[in-house]
This record gives C-alpha cells, structure tokens and sequence, in this order.
C-alpha cells in the first residue's frame, strides 16, 4: 500500500513537470540573447539617426543579426575601430592619415565605404533679413572678422558663432572646406569665441532661440524653425540654397561623403549588412531622413 502511493506521487510530479515545460512560451531567435551575428557600430552624430533606422529594418528581416549604434562623433567612432573595440565606424569626414597610420601599427587596414551624402546647411533664426552669404563672408564670420549682423545688410546686432565640437566630423569638415576655404596650407581656426555645441540638436535649438546666432547643421536635421541661408561659391555667383538636387548636380558648394569604416576583416554578417546598405531598400531610407542616397553600385 504505501508502495503504491510513492509510485502514484512520482508519476503526478513527473506529469507536472512535463505539463510546464511545455507552456513555457518559445525563445525567438531575434532575441538579442541568441543572436548569432552581433555589429557594434559607432562613432558619427551626423549619421547616428540613419545608423539606427538602418538598424531597425535590417533587424527585423534578419532575426539572427544584433546590431548595436552609438554616436559620439566621428573621432570617437574612429579611435574605437583603431582599438578594435567596433566593427563599424560612422564618419562624416575621410580618416586622416595618421589615423590610417595609427590604424596599420595595430595591424588594422581600415576599408573607406561611402554610404550616403549630404549637405551643411548653414543656419540663422527666421527674425534675421540677411538671407544670402558667399563662402568668403562665411569663413569671415567664423573667423571673427565680421562681427556684426549689419556688415552684412542685416540689423545692428553681434554674430554669435555657433559650431560643432572639435571632435565632430562635421567641425572638421567645415573648418577644412569652409573656414579655411578648401585651402590645405590655411592654418585659420575658428574665433575664439564661437560657442561649441555637443549635438547638432543642440545647434538647431540654439538658432531657434537666438535672433543674433549663426550656425551649421547636417541636411538631415534641419528644420521649419530655422531659417537656411543660400550660399554662393563667389560673389556675382548664383546662391543656391542646399537640396537633395544641388548637392547631386554640383551647384550646392557645401557638401560631403558620409562613411563606413571597417577593417578588412570584417565578419561576413557585416559585409552582407554593408552590401544591405547600398541596396535601393536601404538607400530609399537615406532619403526619408533628408539625405542624400549614394549611386547604385
């Protein structure tokens, strides 16, 4: 008898236990848990909104692929993939030399993708009347040359200069292509007084509030709020304002590459998600975030 009541129990907690393996609910391969490909991608504020709506899709079509972005800017991304700590970099500017050279002393080659284009706006509050500046009044402002919003047809109000950080690629650039004039041996800087920004973000917000403040800003980010000014390469030149348009016919002069830096030994889950990138599905989203798309290969 109390035989037979042990081998009663053992059989009901056997079925209990079999009863709640099988209601425990199935584990999705999408889970980041069980990925099998995993892509840390970093570096470039300019890209990091397109980086993670490039994401977002990819992700959702490809449930075995994790893909980690994070901004910073793009010397941050950079100096993680010379320390092997990513295995893509964002960049809206080229790699110098010195980090190509850093990059092969730790036994990295770094690849160049170009993955998008775009355009710098260059930015004032809608309540300023100026509407047109040549590249030479520009670099003038930045450099603290003009220092007054009437020296330029507007009113009798100073320029506040605002710009990127110094670590963003988007500072250099503008330093390099705007400031200094495309000119290599052009040692100029910006004024010291112009207020460094940590985020694009925070130049749009800045502009929006401040009726004396210039700024630059990616295409992507612009917004109603802020009024775009139309830039001529020369005097007696046309302005043109910066458009998906202008900068694809070569009539915009304030535009660039946006990049994808890997190693040469990428993994092949990040070369089929570097290939996704080029694809008319992805370059579609380059587009809708106001960009401008790269050509087919």
């Amino acid at each position: 008898m109390h035989q037979s009541f042990w081998s009663r129990y053992l059989l009901i907690i056997i079925a209990v236990g079999i009863l709640l393996a099988a209601c425990q609910p199935a584990q999705s391969e999408a889970s980041p848990g069980q990925a099998s490909v995993y892509i840390q991608n970093k570096g470039s504020d300019t890209i990091v909104n397109l980086a993670l709506a490039w994401a977002e899709r990819y992700q959702s079509a490809h449930t075995d692929v994790n893909i980690s972005v994070t901004g910073g800017g793009s010397g941050t991304g950079i100096t993680a993939l010379i320390s092997g700590t990513v295995d893509i970099a964002n960049a809206s500017r080229a790699m110098k030399k010195e980090e190509y050279a850093e990059a092969q002393k730790k036994g990295i080659t770094p690849q160049e993708h170009v993955i998008a284009r775009d355009a710098i706006a260059v930015i004032i509050n809608p309540a300023n009347p100026v509407k047109e500046l040549t590249l030479k009044q520009i670099s003038a402002i930045y450099q603290g040359q003009i220092k007054n919003w009437k020296e330029l047809g507007g009113e009798n109000r100073p320029i506040i200069r605002l710009s990127r950080e110094t670590n963003s690629g988007t500072h250099i650039y503008f330093l390099e292509a705007v400031v200094r004039l495309g000119n290599s041996k052009d040692k100029a800087l910006f004024s010291m007084d112009t207020l460094l920004l940590p985020s694009s973000e925070g130049i749009i917000a800045e502009v929006r509030e401040n009726p004396n403040a210039i700024g630059y800003d990616g295409l992507g980010y612009i917004v109603p709020e802020v009024k775009v000014v139309a830039v001529a390469k020369e005097s007696g030149q046309a302005y043109v304002l910066p458009s998906v348009e202008t900068v694809n016919d070569g009539t915009y002069p304030i535009s660039r590459d946006l990049y994808m830096y890997t190693a040469s030994t990428i993994s092949q889950g990040g070369k089929d998600y570097l290939e996704w990138i080029l694809s008319e599905e992805a370059q579609a989203i380059v587009k809708q975030l106001g960009f401008v798309p790269v050509s087919q290969p």
